[in-house]
């Protein structure tokens, strides 16, 4: 009879991978069973230029009106509600993937803004949010005086 050393993390990796594989035959690959219950999020992209910070953000099918942005501090926040366009009628649904409900989306920016001079865009489902940075955090090039 031979020995071997049993290695419990490694079962507790196999369980999990045939739980993974339960769900993805159940639900379909990726989805867990999870998203109803799950909040909406916009998916955001930040990008940093020497004079700016822009933050674009995901946020179809809703109007202008509809969206909030504040900024406290070096925190931004993006809120709003997409509504649901469905109407009670008597159809059965076989498939309802889209997303309802509020959102609410807060991102620390990497440096500090000027508050008064941030501008907001609204096209095409995409919200573009252009951060001027403050004077003071902008890079300045030193030169330096050769003897």
């Amino acid at each position: 009879m031979d020995l071997t050393v049993w290695k419990p993390f490694r079962e507790v990796s196999r369980l999990r991978r045939e739980m993974d594989r339960l769900w993805d035959d159940y639900f379909g690959p990726g989805r867990r069973g999870l998203e109803p219950m799950e909040a909406w999020v916009p998916a955001v992209d930040v990008s940093e230029s020497d004079d700016k910070i822009t933050v674009k953000a995901e946020v179809p099918g809703l109007e202008a009106k509809d969206i909030q942005i504040s900024l406290v501090g070096d925190v931004l926040s993006v809120k709003g509600e997409k509504k649901s366009e469905r109407e009670e009628k008597k159809e059965n649904y076989h498939l309802v993937e889209r997303s309802y409900g509020s959102f609410s989306r807060s991102l620390k920016l990497p440096a500090s803004v000027d508050a008064d001079k941030i501008e907001a865009t609204y096209k095409q489902g995409v919200l573009t949010v252009e951060c001027p940075k403050k004077e003071e955090v902008k890079p300045k090039a030193i030169d330096i005086k050769a003897e």
